[in-house]
């Protein structure tokens, strides 16, 4: 795997980082995955823009969009084939002194792929006792502080499922650790606003632009009387739930589902950079 660290291509054994990269040692940085089929990246322009928002956030510097397009093609260039692959580009804070003020370093950018399989047409998901803070410094943005989704995601998979939702502190219904979600009722496809405080993902914004779905404030217990239940993300696309806790959703992916997957799949051919 060759790896861009800091302005060029590194062998994977030697790329590296300070210790002291403020992305290690308090999480400030943000960062984006993007799907990469048969050597394309899709969406990028939308990523490097979401990019940008979250480092405007965080307070950092903007990143140069030229850069990282050029990192981005050296690293699938140097992947060699790869019918799908998980594109992180990463872009922290930089060199720093200990604790949580930043330096004057400059920040750090990190381009690596990796190649995964097409995600299973449904999955089960859980829900979590935990919140997300839809009024907190870093909503929003998608930081590197991954810790909270790697515990609830550790819950899912003890549970036999590949996702874990979260309501928000108002316990409404609000994302989960790496998904948006989305309900039908009575036909109609619903998913939570950006003021829930889930991020604002780029296969969501998708979605919701290509099927009509509607942004609706929903409680939690949607989830045990919405029709049918899918997720969206970078590398599931439009994914069906067939189980949400104890609840099981027979015949996933249901009707509405299966033709928003249909839409989405004719659209993201037609357009790789929508």
């Amino acid at each position: 795997m060759r790896i861009w660290v800091n302005g060029g291509l590194r062998d994977a054994d030697d790329a590296r980082l300070s210790v002291l990269d403020h992305g290690l040692t308090v999480g400030d940085g943000v960062f984006e995955t993007v799907r990469v089929a048969g050597g394309r990246p899709f969406a990028l322009t939308r990523h490097l823009d979401r990019l940008t928002r979250s480092a405007r956030g965080l307070g950092l510097t903007d990143p140069d969009h030229d850069e990282v397009r050029r990192a981005v093609k050296d690293v699938i260039g140097a992947a060699g084939p790869m019918e799908l692959g998980r594109l992180r580009i990463t872009f922290t804070g930089g060199l720093s002194p200990l604790g949580s003020d930043r330096g004057d370093a400059g920040p750090s950018l990190v381009v690596a792929m990796g190649e995964v399989t097409r995600r299973p047409d449904s999955t089960a998901v859980v829900t979590v006792p935990w919140t997300r803070n839809e009024r907190g410094a870093v909503t929003g943005l998608k930081t590197t502080s991954y810790a909270e989704n790697v515990v609830a995601l550790a819950r899912a998979h003890e549970r036999g499922a590949s996702e874990a939702l979260f309501p928000n502190t108002a316990g409404r219904l609000c994302e989960g650790t790496g998904s948006n979600v989305f309900v039908v009722l009575d036909g109609r496809i619903h998913t939570p606003p950006v003021t829930s405080g889930c991020l604002a993902g780029i296969t969501r914004a998708l979605t919701v632009e290509w099927t009509g779905a509607q942004e609706t404030d929903l409680p939690l217990d949607v989830l045990e009387r919405a029709d049918e239940i899918f997720l969206t993300s970078t590398l599931r696309d439009i994914q069906a739930v067939h189980r949400v806790d104890g609840r099981e959703l027979p015949g996933a992916p249901g009707p509405v589902t299966a033709k928003a997957v249909r839409i989405f799949d004719e659209r993201a051919a037609d357009d790789l950079d929508p």
